[in-house]
């Protein structure tokens, strides 16, 4: 059930699906949905738990900032929204309508994919800390515009693909090493 609502949400949204068509599509009755959840809320949390744990398993530092960056900014990442980033895919909806619950998962899983990013540029050895963070921190941020904004062009749209090309180049001119340090 936390995947198949894992999948489906990152798909259509917190309020695109319904309990009953989440119940469907992972194989049970809409009756059973409350032996498991006290609410959909509460399958929201799980849901969106699993969608960072899954997403932290395909994201290690050991990629290297390079790669992460390109398989994010990507029309795969892009045309996979079932299995994408849920920051992408759920965080403006978790933003407007979500409860502090799920905000607070949303945190987390934001908050440790910041430190995968900065884990990848530890090759930087010349910059802080804190300055490896706001590194990391900014080319998420640009990784996750790209992609919503690719989004919400029309599908196949060239303006979609010029988005990500634009802001991939971008990123990885941020994460360059710079001559001198």
């Amino acid at each position: 059930m936390v995947e198949t609502a894992a999948r489906l949400f990152r798909e259509h949204g917190f309020e695109g699906i319904g309990v009953a068509e989440l119940m469907k599509h992972a194989g049970f009755t809409h009756g059973g949905f409350y032996n498991h959840f006290a609410s959909k809320e509460a399958l929201a949390v799980k849901a969106v738990n699993f969608a960072f744990r899954q997403r932290a398993a395909e994201v290690t530092p050991g990629d290297g900032i390079d790669k992460i960056l390109r398989r994010y900014i990507s029309d795969e990442h892009l045309n996979q929204r079932g299995e994408s980033c849920p920051i992408a895919g759920l965080g403006s909806d978790a933003a407007l309508h979500q409860t502090e619950e799920v905000k607070a998962v949303f945190r987390e899983g934001i908050e440790a994919l910041i430190r995968t990013y900065e884990a990848a540029l530890s090759d930087r050895a010349t910059l802080s800390h804190e300055s490896r963070r706001a590194l990391a921190m900014n080319v998420l941020a640009k990784a996750v515009g790209a992609v919503v904004m690719a989004r919400a062009v029309p599908a196949g749209d060239p303006l979609s693909h010029e988005i990500l090309e634009t802001c991939l180049a971008g990123a990885l001119a941020d994460v360059a090493p710079r001559a001198g340090g």
